[in-house]
């Protein structure tokens, strides 16, 4: 299996919910030079999605992608292909190239479940511009059997490449993730899968490993692990990790060491107490950041009493 996989990193994309997206033009270039250089195959720059639609006032460029920025910073594509991810009703179609004209391979779509129809017209027209396609489906973790079934009947005769198990809140381990994948080989068979693991609870190189030994292709991670709350599987564990001659590990080991050691003073991101407790809980980090954003932030007991009271959960659930 090994040989056939594939790695995306989205450093930059999941990344940037710790930073909001405060990257500098050099090291994303850097990034991606020592991407490319180790063999990885593809690198999530950003999201596509419309800051109009999102009344964004403030310029953020990797999270509002412009394919005339692009340019002008990869103006030369070395062996890792681009992706951006765009989210169902942020993203405007007349931002989108054809394929020919922008520096973009592959456009992913995130959607929840009940939202998959919406996702799949956005493939569909990705699909035509000429690009690679993906469907992320998130927090697959609360998914009831009968929406999946229904929405997989979509999926399978849409265009989409690639259809991704998503872990969302790193609530999953390797018999779960095990279950989802051979759910998702039997419902569509004609279809790649890709796994998106978060490291809540220490197992998103496991789980990713898993994934990858029951035949999903397309592995993300980010280098040094830089992703939202918990973080994402480490693309540098990967690189080591998978049996593949065109990988090497020493240019993802100078990015963390010229870059990412400072960023990792400046943010926060990895396995954190609060992270671990939301994972367990099977819940979204967002009210575990909320905490590490408090004075409050290393009081755990204090944070687990707070999260596992019945009526506080219900106050936040309904946000």
């Amino acid at each position: 299996m090994e040989h056939r996989s594939k790695i995306l990193d989205c450093t930059i994309r999941d990344g940037g919910l710790v930073n909001n997206w405060d990257f500098s033009v050099e090291f994303v270039q850097d990034l991606y030079n020592s991407l490319s250089a180790a063999g990885v195959e593809y690198m999530e720059i950003g999201y596509k999605n419309s800051a109009k639609l999102l009344n964004a006032t403030e310029p953020n460029p990797w999270r509002f992608l412009d394919d005339g920025f692009l340019k002008e910073i990869i103006p030369e594509k070395k062996f890792t292909k681009l992706s951006a991810l765009v989210d169902i009703g942020r993203v405007d179609p007349d931002d989108i190239l054809p394929r020919e004209q922008s520096v973009l391979d592959m456009i992913r779509v995130a959607c929840y479940i009940r939202e998959v129809d919406k996702g799949l017209e956005l493939v569909q027209m990705f699909h035509d511009l000429g690009y690679e396609t993906t469907l992320n489906i998130m927090a697959l973790s609360s998914v009831p059997e009968y929406q999946l079934i229904e929405a997989f009947e979509l999926i399978g005769k849409s265009p989409v490449d690639v259809v991704y198990i998503v872990d969302s809140f790193g609530s999953l381990d390797p018999i779960n993730i095990e279950h989802q994948v051979k759910k998702f080989q039997a419902m569509i068979p004609n279809k790649q899968l890709g796994i998106h693991t978060h490291n809540n609870m220490q197992l998103a190189f496991a789980n990713t490993l898993t994934a990858m030994r029951n035949g999903v292709t397309f592995l993300d991670s980010s280098v040094y692990g830089m992703g939202r709350a918990a973080g994402n599987c480490h693309t540098e564990l990967l690189v080591s990790y998978i049996q593949k001659t065109s990988y090497e590990l020493k240019p993802v080991l100078n990015v963390i060491e010229k870059h990412m050691l400072d960023m990792r003073k400046k943010w926060e991101w990895g396995y954190i107490i609060p992270y671990m407790i939301s994972g367990v809980l099977n819940e979204h980090p967002r009210v575990a950041m909320a905490y590490r954003n408090s004075d409050d932030r290393d009081k755990f007991g204090d944070f687990y009493d707070k999260v596992t009271t019945p009526e506080v959960t219900v106050a936040t659930a309904s946000k």
